[in-house]
Order: C-alpha cells, then sequence, then structure tokens
C-alpha cells in the first residue's frame, strides 16, 4: 500500500477508535467512592483474611532500604489476575480510566528490608520499627528467604497464577480519596504496613522457572533470556527479577519494580538484537502506525543494519508536559549497530520497551533493518500508565496493512505531515531524519 493510501486508511481506522472510545463513560470520582465501600467491606484494622495476590511491588526510594509490597484487588479475587500488567490489558483495550481502576484497586501490603539482607530489614510503612518488621526473615540474606515475609512474596512472584495469602496488616489502609480530576497523575491503591504474610496453598511454579532458581551460577542476564526463549513474556521476568529470584547465589537481591523493568526490556533486546545480526536486510522502506492511550507510534523501517532511534514528541496538556503554553517538547536517543554502553536518560523505559516491540517483530521476520520511530503523546494522554503501553503499541504497530515509500527521505517526509513538530524541527532532533535534504518550508514550525 502507496504510503498516501495508508495515511488515508489509518486516518479512518482512528476516527472509528475515537467513535467507539467516546461512547464509553467511566466515571473516575464515582469509582473512588466504591473504592472506599469495598475497602471499609473487606479490610479490618488488623488483618486481611483470605485475599488473593497477583503481583508483588518493590519501591526505589531510599535504595537500598526500600518498601516490598504484596498487591491485593481486595473485595476483587475472583478477578485477581486482570490486574496484573500485561500484554491482555492491550488486547482488551483498556482506557487510562481502567488502568487506575485497577491499579487503585491493589491494596499494597508493604513492609521494608534490605534490598541484600532480609535481616537489615529498614522501617516499613506506616512506622513498624526494624526489629519488628524483620520477624521471621531476620538474619536470613535474600538468596536463602524461602520463609516469611520475602519467602512470601518470592512464591507470589514465581507461580503461575495468583496465589491465596493471609496478610497481618498493622492499622487500615491509608488512602487519601478526597481527590478531583486534576489531581489523578499517578494512579496507586491504598498501602498498609504488614506484620505477617501466610500462604494459603502451594503454589504451582513452572520447570524453566525452577531451574532458574536452583542454578546458582547463573547470571541473572543469561537466566531472564532463558526464560524469554521458553515463552515467558517480559512481564512475568520482570517480577521474577524484581523478587531477588535470578543471579547468581549471594549476589541475588530484590530489585525495584521500575528498574527490573527496564532491565528485561534491556537484556532482552540485547539479546535479540544479537540474533537479527547476520540476518539480511528488509528490502523496501515501510511504515507503520498504532495509537493507543493518546499515544500515536510511526515506526519506519529501511533496508541497512541495524540501527535504531526513537524521537518523542510531548504535546502541551499531555502529563509529562503539563504546560498548555509550553509548546511541543522532543526528546530523543539512538544507537547503532553495537548498541549503547549507557542508561538512556532522555526516554527512559519508553526507549527499551518500544526497541523490544521493533527487535521482536525483525526476529519474527527473520530480517534486520534501520528503524525509526515516532512518538506524538497527545493531551489525550492525561495520565502516566507505564511503559507497558509504548511496548505493547510497538510491539502491535505491524499487524494489519503498512504503507510503503521509495526512499527513507519519502517515508519521514510524509509521516512528517501528520506530526505536531516541522520536518526541520525534527531533522535537527533526530540523527537518523538528519541526513535529509531539506526545504524552505520544512522548517514551518507548526509546534
Amino acid at each position: 500500500m502507496r504510503l498516501d493510501e495508508f495515511i488515508e486508511f489509518e486516518a479512518n481506522e482512528r476516527a472509528e477508535r475515537r467513535r467507539l472510545a467516546a461512547e464509553k463513560d467511566y466515571g473516575i470520582l464515582d469509582r473512588l467512592d466504591s473504592f472506599e465501600r469495598r475497602f471499609e467491606e473487606h479490610v479490618s484494622d488488623d488483618a486481611v483474611v483470605g485475599s488473593v495476590s497477583p503481583s508483588i511491588f518493590v519501591g526505589r526510594s531510599d535504595y537500598p532500604n526500600v518498601s516490598t509490597g504484596l498487591l491485593s484487588p481486595v473485595g476483587r479475587e475472583e478477578r485477581a489476575a486482570a490486574f496484573e500488567t500485561s500484554a491482555s490489558w492491550y488486547d482488551e483495550g483498556v482506557s487510562i480510566s481502567d488502568v487506575f481502576d485497577r491499579r487503585t484497586s491493589l491494596l499494597n501490603s508493604a513492609r521494608g528490608v534490605d534490598v541484600r539482607d532480609v535481616g537489615a530489614s529498614a522501617d516499613a510503612v506506616g512506622g513498624v520499627s526494624a526489629s519488628v518488621t524483620a520477624g521471621a526473615d531476620a538474619a536470613a540474606s535474600v538468596h536463602d528467604a524461602w520463609n516469611g515475609w520475602v519467602g512470601v512474596q518470592r512464591e507470589v512472584a514465581i507461580a503461575d497464577r495468583p496465589v491465596d495469602v493471609e496478610i497481618g496488616l498493622d492499622g487500615a489502609p491509608d488512602l487519601d480519596f478526597d481527590v478531583g480530576t486534576q489531581d489523578i497523575k499517578t494512579p496507586t491503591g491504598p498501602r498498609a504496613a504488614a506484620r505477617t504474610a501466610e500462604l494459603g496453598e502451594n503454589p504451582h511454579v513452572p520447570r524453566p522457572i525452577q531451574k532458574t532458581l536452583e542454578d546458582d551460577d547463573w547470571r541473572a542476564e543469561g537466566a531472564m533470556t532463558y526464560l524469554y526463549r521458553r515463552g515467558f513474556d517480559v512481564y512475568e521476568i520482570n517480577t521474577i527479577l524484581s523478587a531477588g529470584a535470578l543471579g547468581r547465589g549471594e549476589n541475588r537481591r530484590l530489585v525495584p519494580t521500575r528498574w527490573s523493568i527496564t532491565a528485561v526490556d534491556d537484556t532482552v533486546g540485547q539479546f535479540l538484537r544479537g540474533s537479527i545480526r547476520d540476518n539480511p536486510t528488509v528490502d523496501r522502506i515501510e511504515v507503520h502506525r498504532n495509537e493507543y492511550l493518546g499515544n500515536a507510534f510511526w515506526v519506519v523501517l529501511a533496508p541497512g543494519r541495524w540501527e535504531y532511534e526513537l524521537v518523542e514528541m510531548k504535546s502541551p496538556g499531555s502529563i509529562w508536559n503539563p504546560d498548555p503554553e509550553a509548546g511541543v517538547s522532543l526528546a530523543a536517543a539512538s544507537e547503532g549497530r553495537e548498541g549503547r554502553t549507557g542508561y538512556v536518560e532522555e526516554t527512559a523505559g519508553a526507549y527499551y520497551a518500544a526497541r523490544l516491540g521493533v527487535l521482536e517483530h525483525l526476529d519474527d521476520r527473520g530480517r534486520q533493518a534501520k528503524a525509526l520511530v515516532l512518538r506524538h503523546v497527545s493531551d489525550d494522554y492525561w495520565g502516566p500508565v507505564g511503559v507497558w503501553q509504548v511496548r505493547e503499541a510497538v510491539r502491535n504497530a505491524f499487524d494489519g496493512e503498512r504503507g510503503t515509500a521509495e526512499t527513507f527521505g519519502e517515508a519521514v517526509r510524509g509521516v512528517a505531515e501528520h506530526l505536531p513538530v516541522s520536518l526541520g524541527r525534527l531533522r535537527r532532533k533526530s540523527t537518523l531524519a538528519a541526513g535529509l535534504q531539506a526545504n524552505l518550508s520544512d522548517f514551518a514550525d507548526v509546534g
């Protein structure tokens, strides 16, 4: 499909998606009231009995003394699996409001620990002292912790389905429900200081995960790629890594959730980059597009050895550029055939998430290419839902129709007509687009 035909086709598809989305009303503030009633009905001052935990959370504040939590959808146990972030959220077509609903419905029963040594516990959420927090975990390293708080947390992380748990709380959950629509920025659930946790069942652990746990000499990177090749998605792997269940023996430690997500995207991405290194290149210029949760992604693939760049354009009024008078902000990061040697600061986790989607597509096709990903964050993106939406939007951008162009310049020029910045400004920011021959009209500033 020629690029101009593809763009017209995509515009019609987007109009239909917007129409369907407009018909759905989520009533965010009404849901807040229902959350409060549900917590009052199911959570007492000192315990949560018979809850189900689909996942865990490890914070990063005050690292290496961090808050670690068991997440439980109190009052919605029968749907526990739906509350765990996964690729299925995209398949369901969840909205930002849906994400807010699911995230704020999870009770985070938390305690403080040292990421390396469970016995060296930090003060837990809610002011529980270190001596009380340590409890049954005292003097245990993360590597050996299969009992007590960290042990239960690890069992939840490695299980292949939500796990029945009984959590003893130190006081009632803490959540401020007195918010308005302008206050809803980062959706988080209620938190409570936890005293104890016990399993209500013996979790089922898949054999490949057991293998990575039993091999104390396996570096974390090797264990991650092994699990990925065995069919585990990055969502499952980052939870296992976060629980301190991967790596060499005494080097195992808890990993903050936000860090583990990027670590797995990066590690699997490096593995895939090596896998496509000697593949033939794509044989023509391709343009792919997808739009989800107020984010539009254009992926331009061109013949040649692997190169990759992500350029982000954040519209005024969007969550990462809230000032409506600020103009469109740009961020970019790139890599060549050998990858990068340092962390990407400017585009952060989105860089690795988008790269993973591109590399998976190329690996499936047995090809390599130069890849330019252009992300437009519109003002419809009112609340941050996490980099999973970047990953899934790019993964799914390759389904269905694609556009083609005779040259890379033609492709970028065609896409630039639908971006919130001029081609001239894009060229000044982008490494891959910088070499395009410029016309005077390219510098007309539209954002």
